[in-house]
């Protein structure tokens, strides 16, 4: 179904590239002719373009023990080598790789030689420590250089990073710490984060407080970057300053070469039941779909590009498009340490006229926050260099696509709402901006070289129009290459399910419009059944938010006697209407409204107004809380929310 309110935003704001952007831009349509008709010799044309290869690749994909896939595996390349010392060798070691903004105001440029310098210094260190191939390294830190050398460094020396949000628990912390086997720590004393220093060392030292007894007994050593100054405790022999034993290492260190297929992170799902899933991601196949799709979906130019991805390191996109995309393509790029809204809601604009930034890349939780505050705090500053926009996390409602293109991309910058996962490693679904006419709320269509379908439980084709599931149905570069150390997990995780066809299942719904494109639907989880029909909740979240009085809105299917399951909406209004209006009054109205707009089958049962909505830290609505509300359960695990409090305000405004 389609609400109206999208076939409006939809059908008749429809978003071509102008021929000034197409004439300069990085990617043509010849693309994707080029990967249709070559997949495998379209990528292996990209891993030769894009990268150096210490010894060249002559096998391409190895796919005969699905879903165990090798890319390249004859090949061997240094991932650091590739995002460093080679720019530099090539004459661009002055260029900026870093314009590094601590939440404060305190500020760094680091170009590359720069950068190439602390990482060799880094990888001796490491290596002095008998850290090497195959090693793994937990990687906990704020947004600064720092954390992104210690990333290269790791790979230089061929050992394993599992970078872990600088917001997670010790608690969270030991068990990736655990199940990695880390031998290694890095860290920091502290970050800035809402106005004051969030304490890094002494959860890395409450998760290592039970040694002897557990497998956290791995780590040897803790290497600690002196950030915010506060107190911490120091156990001699295993703690290390960054600053006394980096600066003091040689800067003469060669990169070694190593497989293609040698692992390179592990990154842990932020899942709160259960065992947490450590993804393992390789060398050859992932830096290549990486540095492939930063530079044809984020267009980028090296040489006049300020790039800027405002994602944490402790995620995928901060992994994709913060580290190895981006420096492995020479781009200059900013940091950012802190929070959207500190010191004040415009910082992010601030820090876009401060560096001109080009390219932007966030998540449509954060643009949704923007609207709620008005388009007159970006509009009191110079956004003009903006000249491409990204979206990445969640789908995106039509509503926020056209404020973000027409409040901060001033009607001009095209916008590529990606699709991609953890698993993925990069972007599977989006568009080009040089090529695509674009459809608000759209994911568009796969990029070149990546095969995806929507099919239904059988596993069939959908057809335009009807809902389903997304599947991608050949293997591709970047792809998961298992559990680490749980390899059924693996297979019944991703591949079970469509065993017969070989596809990966990716536990998102879509749709398919009339010309081809893709509309993610959310999680499986949150496609509800309500009387025989699918429901989306993204989709009824987006009518929710296209009303005038709404701000920000969560939608979750709850048990119901009658249909199954009922749609139960929480809904954050704008303040002018709740002075204007009754909370119940604009509820009957909101009710009413989806009626209208999407169909009487998807009016919510119930609308909640409340003031705040369950969010992690990285943003992401944690509707598995709401749906407790909603039936009426105790609220579940909140140890991974960014305010724990939260949740006891929505159920006292619930009852």
């Amino acid at each position: 179904m389609s609400s109206q309110i999208d076939h409006l935003l939809n059908e008749t704001r429809h978003f071509a590239p102008s021929r000034e952007f197409v004439a300069q831009a990085v990617a043509g349509a010849d693309l994707y002719d080029r990967a249709k008709v070559d997949r495998e010799g379209f990528w292996a044309e990209q891993a030769r373009e894009l990268l150096h290869w210490h010894k060249p690749f002559t096998e391409v994909l190895d796919w005969s023990n699905p879903p165990f896939a090798q890319w390249f595996a004859d090949g061997e390349l240094n991932v650091s080598y590739n995002c460093l010392d080679r720019h530099v060798e090539a004459g661009n070691g002055d260029r900026v790789a870093l314009l590094w903004e601590g939440e404060p105001g305190d500020d760094r440029r680091v170009t590359y030689a720069e950068l190439t310098d602390e990482v060799k210094r880094l990888a001796n260190v490491l290596e002095g420590l008998g850290i090497g191939h195959g090693d793994r390294v937990a990687i906990y830190m704020p947004m600064i250089p720092e954390a992104v050398a210690a990333m290269l460094a790791v790979a230089r020396v061929g050992a394993i990073h599992s970078v872990v949000f600088g917001g997670f628990s010790a608690d969270s912390l030991r068990a990736r710490i655990d199940d990695a086997g880390a031998r290694l720590v890095i860290t920091a004393d502290g970050g800035w984060r809402k106005g004051k220093v969030s304490p890094l060392k002494p959860a890395v030292d409450q998760a290592l407080a039970d040694r002897g007894s557990g497998p956290q007994e791995s780590v040897e050593h803790v290497i600690v970057v002196k950030r915010g100054e506060n107190e911490v405790a120091w156990v001699e022999g295993r703690d290390l300053w960054w600053h006394d034993v980096v600066p003091a290492a040689s800067a003469d260190h060669t990169a070694q070469p190593f497989p293609a297929e040698n692992p390179l992170f592990i990154l842990y799902t932020s899942g709160t039941t259960g065992k947490p899933k450590g993804i393992l991601h390789t060398s050859g196949g992932y830096l290549t779909q990486a540095t492939f799709t930063n530079r044809v979906v984020h267009d980028i130019h090296p040489e006049t590009d300020v790039y800027w991805c405002t994602a944490d390191i402790g995620w995928i996109t901060g992994h994709s498009y913060v580290t190895y995309g981006p420096l492995a393509n020479g781009a200059t790029q900013v940091l950012y340490e802190g929070t959207p809204e500190t010191p004040h809601p415009g910082r992010w604009w601030e820090v876009i006229e401060k560096y001109g930034v080009s390219v932007f890349y966030t998540a449509p939780t954060a643009i949704r926050s923007f609207m709620k505050l008005g388009r007159q705090i970006p509009q009191s500053f110079d956004l003009s260099s903006v000249r491409v926009l990204g979206s990445v996390g969640e789908p995106i409602n039509p509503e926020a696509w056209v404020w973000y293109r027409d409040v901060i991309g001033e009607d001009r910058a095209p916008i590529v709402d990606t699709w991609w996962q953890t698993e993925t490693g990069a972007i599977m679904i989006s568009a080009l901006p040089g090529v695509t006419v674009t459809k608000p709320g759209a994911a568009q269509v796969a990029v070149p070289g990546i095969s995806v379908d929507v099919v239904d439980e059988a596993g069939e084709h959908v057809g335009t129009g009807n809902g389903g599931l997304l599947v991608i149905t050949e293997p591709w570069p970047s792809m998961l290459r298992g559990i680490w150390g749980d390899p059924e997990r693996f297979v019944e995780t991703y591949w079970e399910k469509f065993a017969d066809k070989g596809f990966y299942f990716a536990g998102d719904g879509a749709r398919l419009d009339e010309d081809g494109d893709v509309w993610l639907m959310g999680r499986v989880d949150d496609v509800m059944n309500v009387s025989g029909h699918r429901l989306s909740t993204a989709e009824i979240e987006s009518s929710l938010v296209a009303h005038e009085a709404t701000a920000e809105a969560a939608v979750v299917g709850a048990s119901d006697e009658t249909t199954g399951q009922a749609v139960v909406a929480f809904v954050i209004l704008k303040e002018s209407f709740l002075k204007a209006h009754t909370p119940d009054g604009l509820a009957a109205q909101l009710r009413s409204w989806v009626g209208e707009q999407i169909g009487p089958i998807a009016r919510p049962r119930d609308i909640y107004i409340v003031s705040e909505l369950p969010k992690t830290r990285s943003g992401k609505i944690m509707r598995r809380l709401l749906r407790d509300v909603a039936e009426g359960r105790e609220v579940g695990d909140t140890t991974t929310l960014a305010d724990t409090a939260v949740m006891s305000v929505i159920s006292a405004q619930v009852k």
